[in-house]
């Protein structure tokens, strides 16, 4: 899988379960731009060139996922270039898709949406990291006013082909219970570092990348643990590097050499799959 973001650990591809999967999947097509890439009854793969980055799973019994439950915040799509995201944002708007809201957050340039279910989405390229400011090892994040017009003149000629080779899932957004909890089991378990504090919530990465995982607080404080099954976040896959495989064993109480595939789970039920880079 595609690694963008040059970090011993990276995003894989993401699992949500959904009422209608017809629906969902058009959504996810035809609005936000992945290419389809198999089905297997009610199982559906989305990516893009050969990698597979959402898998979304109908489950008509599922139970409705509440807003102010723990589980996905948003699932981030990180695309190649600012052009890539140029192109993105003149089809969105030539096909009138609805945006739940846009930023500039220094490190990046991002789109917010939410599919037909609810599940949050982020569109978004990375600034150059010579551009990032660090301070204390802390990365400076805002949420400023986004340069639309900018990037649609950025965007290259030429028709919309869907998310170009080489889009990867950059970061993955939750809701949790308590953001202290959040930050001792992703950094005293997972190991990554905090790479950034803002109110509700916690930013953290592996190896210097503004965050491959964040978790708030900001609708779901002192959420319990998440019953299952329910719609919305069912899985995400967790690609690391050999050293940091032998961390995430321990934490999953596995010996040294037990294969990768093994899931943890967070303190909300959240499951991730541990998977080589």
């Amino acid at each position: 899988m595609s690694n963008p973001t040059g970090t011993s650990l990276h995003m894989g591809r993401v699992a949500l379960t959904v009422r209608d999967l017809d629906k969902v999947g058009r959504y996810y097509e035809e609005v936000i731009g992945l290419h389809p890439m198999g089905r297997d009854g009610e199982t559906a793969r989305y990516g893009s060139g050969s990698e597979v980055l959402l898998e979304l799973r109908q489950d008509r019994a599922a139970r409705q996922r509440a807003a102010k439950e723990a589980g996905l915040f948003h699932t981030a799509f990180l695309l190649p270039s600012r052009a890539d995201l140029g192109a993105w944002v003149k089809q969105a708007i030539a096909q009138q898709a609805p945006v739940s809201g846009v930023a500039d957050h220094l490190v990046s340039e991002a789109i917010y949406l939410n599919d037909p279910e609810g599940n949050g989405i982020e569109i978004y390229i990375d600034r150059p990291r010579d551009q990032w400011s660090w301070k204390g090892g802390l990365v400076e994040m805002s949420s400023d006013p986004l340069d639309v017009e900018g990037l649609v003149k950025s965007a290259k000629s030429g028709k919309w082909q869907g998310f170009p080779e080489g889009s990867v899932i950059g970061h993955v957004h939750l809701q949790v219970g308590s953001v202290a909890e959040a930050e001792k089991f992703y950094v005293g378990e997972l190991g990554l570092d905090v790479t950034c504090h803002y109110p509700g919530a916690v930013f953290m990465s592996a190896d210097g990348y503004h965050h491959h995982i964040a978790a708030n607080v900001w609708n779901s404080r002192n959420a319990a643990p998440r019953a299952m099954p329910s719609t919305g976040l069912t899985d995400m896959e967790l690609r690391v590097d050999a050293g940091r495989a032998l961390q995430l064993r321990r934490a999953a109480g596995l010996g040294a050499d037990a294969p990768l595939g093994f899931e943890l789970r967070d303190p909300w039920n959240t499951p991730l799959t541990i998977r080589a880079i």
